[in-house]
């Protein structure tokens, strides 16, 4: 029996990168692009490499632009991070696997290190598969936490919790990450809000400014450990920021939390040693009239516009730059 499974892309629309430090946020899923796994009973555990794992290359500038595009490393080690972590979780809650094997394989359109949650993608669609091969439930609010185990935990990649929960609950997720929260009941407050309140939102993106996440948070997180107050009173704004904007769509003023996405990159921008490629993209977008921020990293935009006029113009400026200008799919 196969089994298949997908998670999308991302985009955070307001508060993030406040998801790791007890934050707010807003997020919503990109259907565009996707990560699939598949599954299949076999004799023996096997994970079969993608073409993003490839040891071979016709030369050695094939190899260079293989890693510019595509980092040091592929998907084999989220997937074996992936097993482990279920495995972990399985024998934790005294679940009994039952004793058969299987081959898995991935396949993902995200693109590479732009800050649209691929790796955390794959992730969740292996879980997904891992769960239903064993016929395993996990809690819906309890499944993000796993999933993000397997990168902090496992891995030792920095990360918060909201790309693992927009891309386990879809749609349009505000998040609350409130510490006493999150100490008591082990997961956060996410509130499903309906897509048709939120404005005309549009991505943008590069595939040649491609950067790990791991690059971006650069030594914020220290600051944080720190005690910093710079640090610590910017993530109570992009909180802030974020049940803002969550008000306003639920009172139907969508269109009005675009300048709550141009703060939010403005202070992010305060504490953050940005690449001004990335910025770029930003400062290009606002030229037209456009609100934008970054859908997460760095790399690719979120943004809105006003009309299908300006969505035109976006295109054609955005042309200019190299970038790549879609309108995201969020409803199935």
């Amino acid at each position: 029996m196969a089994i298949e499974a997908v998670a999308y892309a991302r985009a955070g629309l307001v508060g993030n990168p406040s998801d790791g430090y007890f934050g707010k946020t807003i997020s919503v899923i990109i259907r565009n692009f996707h990560a699939k796994v598949s599954l299949y009973e076999s004799q023996y555990l096997e994970i079969i490499p993608s073409f993003q794992d490839q040891s071979k290359y016709e030369s050695i500038e094939a190899l260079v632009d293989d890693v510019n595009l595509n980092g040091y490393y592929g998907g084999i080690r989220l997937m074996k991070a992936t097993i482990y972590k279920f495995y972990q979780y399985c024998k934790k809650n005294n679940i009994t696997l039952p004793q058969k094997n299987f081959s898995i394989r991935y396949r993902s359109t995200i693109p590479r290190r732009l800050g649209l949650a691929g790796s955390s993608a794959l992730v969740t669609a292996t879980m997904k598969c891992l769960m239903e091969f064993y016929e395993v439930e996990i809690p819906k609010p309890i499944l993000p936490n796993i999933i993000l185990s397997v990168e902090t935990e496992e891995l030792g990649i920095f990360a918060g919790l909201q790309d693992r929960v927009i891309q386990v609950y879809e749609g349009c997720v505000f998040m609350d990450f409130n510490k006493k929260l999150m100490e008591t009941q082990g997961y956060g407050y996410y509130e499903e809000i309906p897509t048709n309140l939120l404005p005309k939102l549009f991505i943008a993106y590069r595939k040649d400014l491609s950067e790990g996440s791991e690059v971006f948070h650069n030594n914020v997180r220290e600051r944080w450990l720190a005690g910093d107050p710079e640090i610590h009173k910017a993530m109570q704004d992009f909180a802030e920021y974020a049940q803002i904007a969550r008000d306003l769509l639920w009172a139907g003023k969508g269109e009005e939390i675009g300048p709550w996405m141009d703060k939010n990159f403005d202070r992010r921008r305060s504490i953050y040693n940005l690449n001004p490629k990335h910025v770029r993209l930003v400062e290009v977008a606002r030229s037209v009239g456009a609100n934008a921020q970054f859908t997460g990293s760095g790399g690719a935009i979120v943004g809105i516009y006003k009309n299908d006029e300006m969505f035109e113009t976006l295109v054609k400026v955005m042309e200019k730059e190299g970038a790549v200008v879609l309108k995201p799919k969020i409803d199935p």
